[in-house]
């Protein structure tokens, strides 16, 4: 069969039509790149520091975290943008900070897993824990809170939700603080929930 000279004029024509479409949908795969990232739970970024927390001391325990809310980072209520921990270490009788953030932030804020300076601090010994005791997540802990705060929450449901974990004061083991607000200091109510068995302790006004 003959191929006349349209065909062949034809057949190029196609090709770059097919070449355009082709760097057309180039855009879309930009537009994921520029998503926003996830917020992470409190029990997952602090795995994440005690692992790079190990390296520095292999006895390394927690004396304390708080959750850093970040603007940029969509807000997911159990979860947040940036985190910051203290680790204390027995043999060194020292102690150091490191945050785990999702994106570059202000200050020393970076994305991933950033260590401080080790300070002397053997008085932190006493707040110290083991990992391991942090069995309840924040999320989990938010529930919870959520449950004995509803009407507050009902009236200030648009409220940053904020976390502090550290040794509690009438028991053992790790208490998450679930906070509406920005920071304990000037929240209205927070509620105490107990970071190894996930039992309620206390609502604080």
């Amino acid at each position: 069969m003959k191929l006349s000279m349209k065909t062949f004029l034809f057949l190029p024509a196609c090709g770059l039509a097919l070449l355009m479409a082709g760097c057309s949908e180039q855009p879309t795969a930009n537009t994921k790149k520029a998503e926003k990232p996830d917020p992470v739970s409190g029990q997952s970024a602090l795995f994440k520091m005690y692992q790079v927390a190990r390296t520095w001391a292999p006895d390394a325990e927690v004396t304390q975290m708080k959750s850093i809310h970040l603007t940029d980072v969509p807000a997911v209520r159990g979860e947040a943008g940036a985190w910051e921990a203290t680790f204390y270490s027995p043999g060194k009788s020292a102690q150091r900070n490191y945050t785990y953030s999702v994106e570059e932030g202000e200050a020393n804020l970076h994305q991933g897993v950033f260590p401080g300076q080790e300070e002397s601090a053997s008085a932190a010994a006493a707040k110290a824990f083991l990992i391991g005791a942090v069995k309840i997540d924040s999320g989990a802990a938010y529930k919870t809170a959520l449950a004995h705060a509803a009407e507050y929450n009902k009236k200030n449901a648009g409220q940053t939700i904020s976390f502090e974990l550290g040794r509690g004061d009438t028991t053992p083991n790790p208490v998450w603080r679930v906070i509406w607000g920005e920071s304990a200091g000037t929240s209205d109510e927070s509620v105490l929930v107990d970071a190894t068995s996930g039992e309620y302790l206390k609502t604080l006004h």
